[in-house]
């Protein structure tokens, strides 16, 4: 009964979050650049940004997984956390596989992208989540959240009102899918939990890394949508 009163507790206060932080929420979730795709709109020169800047970011992403991963496996009180987590690192070898199988149809050569300020202070910012004194609470509410705005945004491009070219929805359909959605609720799930036993100190830094979450996925979007 306990542990359920701390999960409703730290449910309340992710919403508390988003209330609190609507504007760049939405901002994250709904950007110029994703409603572009959804509308049809989109200029191939930024989707290819987009591309080949994200196929970096998920290069650093893979380390920062991993030590999630290795938080979870000292701190966490739930070994299902070890197993929802595994299952993401393990989606990440074929996320690779389909960036790079995206360059090669859309022309985009990897090996010369160099990444920019945004992707660069992105990738910053998860390395020093990787140091061993960031608390697991404060880690897994930023996995939560980084995979939690591309489920969001993408699952737009796959509303029936959407207008979505054809050869971007397996783009879409990536992110965006049912699939995915279960997946992040089950992230959102453990952040909850840890967040409903969590100190002052913790559940602020936690607040703290959320913000600098969507301001890093706005920065993004806005260095591919080419703002």
């Amino acid at each position: 009964m306990e542990e359920r009163g701390g999960q409703r507790e730290g449910a309340r206060m992710i919403d508390t979050w988003i209330n609190n932080h609507r504007q760049m929420y939405d901002r994250a979730t709904r950007h110029p650049f994703v409603l572009s795709i959804r509308d049809g709109s989109v200029d191939s020169l930024s989707f290819k940004r987009w591309l080949g800047q994200d196929y970096i970011f998920v290069r650093q992403f893979v380390p920062f997984l991993a030590s999630v991963l290795l938080k979870a496996c000292r701190e966490s009180e739930e070994q299902s956390d070890v197993e929802v987590l595994l299952g993401g690192i393990a989606s990440l070898h074929d996320e690779l596989s389909w960036f790079k199988k995206e360059a090669s149809k859309w022309d985009v050569m990897l090996n010369a992208i160099t990444p920019q300020k945004a992707n660069q202070d992105y990738c910053r910012f998860l390395e020093s989540l990787m140091l061993p004194e960031v608390d697991y609470t404060v880690a897994i509410t930023a996995f939560w959240a980084i995979e939690s705005v591309y489920q969001k945004s993408f699952s737009l491009c796959l509303e029936a009102s959407s207008n979505t070219p054809a050869e971007l929805m397996e783009t879409c359909q990536r992110w965006g899918n049912d699939g995915f959605g279960q997946y992040c609720c089950a992230l959102r799930g453990i952040t909850e939990r840890r967040l409903g036993t969590a100190s002052e100190d913790v559940m602020m830094m936690a607040e703290g890394v959320f913000v600098r979450v969507l301001e890093s996925e706005v920065r993004f979007w806005d260095m591919s949508y080419g703002e």
